[in-house]
C-alpha cells in the first residue's frame, strides 16, 4: 500500500498557485523550452504564410521608410547628417527602431490574443512575450544584414564611414531595445486587459515616440534648433541608444557614458515593473478579457 502511494506522489511536474510578488519563473521556462521554441517557429512561419511577398516584407518595410525619411527630413527639411549618406544615417537608425517597436506591439496585446489558449491549458505565461522577443530577434537579423549590404556598398564607394572596437557591445544595445520593449509590454498588455482604450493609443504613441527617439535626425540637432524642447529627447532612453548604435556602426557621434547608464537603469526598472504587474495580471486576468 505505502509503494503505490509513493508512486502516487511521485509528480514529474507540480503546478502551484504563485505566493511569490516578484518570479521570472525561470525553471518552469526552461521546463517548457521545447514550446517556447514552437511560439518562436509560430511567430516566424506563419505571420507572412498567406501573403504573396512573404518574409520579403521584412526587407521592404525598412527600405521604404530609409527612402521616405531621407528624402522629407535629409532632401526637403535639409536635415544634415554630415559624412554619412542619408540613407544609411536613417536605415542605421530604422533597423534598431524596428526591433524596439515590434517588440513592443507583439507583447501589448498578450493576454487578448492569447486568452483562448491561457483559459484551456497551463503553461508559464510569460512565455508568450518571450518567445516574441526571440522571434522578433530573427526578423532584426534579417534586416540587419539589408544594412550591412548597403554600409559595404557605400564604403566601396568611398563614403566616410566606420566602425570601431565599441562594436563589440552592439549586441548589448540590442538587448537592452529588446527588454525596454518586453517591459513596456508586459505592462501594456496588462492594462489592456481592463482598459481597452490602450489597444487605440498604442499605434499612435508608438509613432510619436519615434520622432522623440532621435530616429532620423542627431540628438545634437535638437539640442541645437529647439533648446527648450530638447530635454524630451535627452530624457529619452531609446534616443540613447540609437545614437550609440549609429556611433558604433558608422562613427558619427559620440558614446554618453551617463546617458547609457541611465538607460540601464530605466529599462531594468521597466522591466521589472513590467513583470510584477504581468505576474498580478495572469491570476485573473481571464475573467475581464
Amino acid at each position: 500500500m505505502n509503494k503505490i502511494e509513493n508512486i502516487e506522489n511521485d509528480w514529474l511536474f507540480e503546478i502551484t498557485p504563485k505566493n511569490k510578488f516578484f518570479s521570472l519563473n525561470l525553471k518552469e521556462v526552461w521546463q517548457y523550452r521545447d514550446l517556447l521554441l514552437l511560439f518562436v517557429k509560430r511567430d516566424v512561419v506563419t505571420v507572412y504564410k498567406q501573403t504573396i511577398l512573404g518574409p520579403l516584407w521584412y526587407l521592404i518595410q525598412p527600405l521604404f521608410t530609409s527612402i521616405t525619411f531621407t528624402i522629407i527630413f535629409n532632401t526637403v527639411a535639409g536635415i544634415d547628417t554630415g559624412t554619412v549618406p542619408p540613407f544609411l544615417f536613417n536605415l542605421a537608425g530604422i533597423t534598431v527602431w524596428n526591433y524596439f517597436t515590434a517588440c513592443l506591439n507583439d507583447t501589448s496585446d498578450t493576454f487578448k490574443k492569447n486568452a483562448a489558449i491561457f483559459g484551456k491549458v497551463y503553461f508559464p505565461r510569460i512565455i508568450m512575450p518571450l518567445s516574441v522577443v526571440i522571434s522578433n530577434l530573427l526578423k532584426f537579423g534579417i534586416q540587419f544584414m539589408i544594412f550591412v549590404a548597403f554600409y559595404i556598398f557605400y564604403y566601396l564607394q568611398g563614403a566616410a564611414i566606420s566602425i570601431n572596437e565599441s562594436l563589440l557591445f552592439f549586441p548589448l544595445l540590442v538587448a537592452l531595445m529588446g527588454i525596454l520593449g518586453l517591459g513596456l509590454g508586459m505592462i501594456i498588455s496588462s492594462l489592456v486587459t481592463k482598459y481597452r482604450d490602450f489597444t487605440y493609443l498604442i499605434g499612435f504613441g508608438v509613432q510619436l515616440l519615434m520622432y522623440l527617439s532621435a530616429v532620423m535626425y542627431p540628438m545634437a540637432l535638437i539640442k541645437e534648433k529647439l533648446p527648450a524642447y530638447g530635454w524630451l529627447v535627452q530624457y529619452n532612453p531609446l534616443a540613447y541608444i540609437i545614437e550609440t548604435t549609429r556611433y558604433m556602426l558608422l562613427g558619427i557621434g559620440h558614446i554618453s557614458f551617463l546617458g547609457l547608464g541611465y538607460t540601464f537603469a530605466v529599462t531594468a526598472i521597466v522591466f521589472l515593473v513590467g513583470v510584477l504587474i504581468f505576474n498580478k495580471t495572469e491570476k485573473s486576468f481571464i475573467d475581464t478579457v
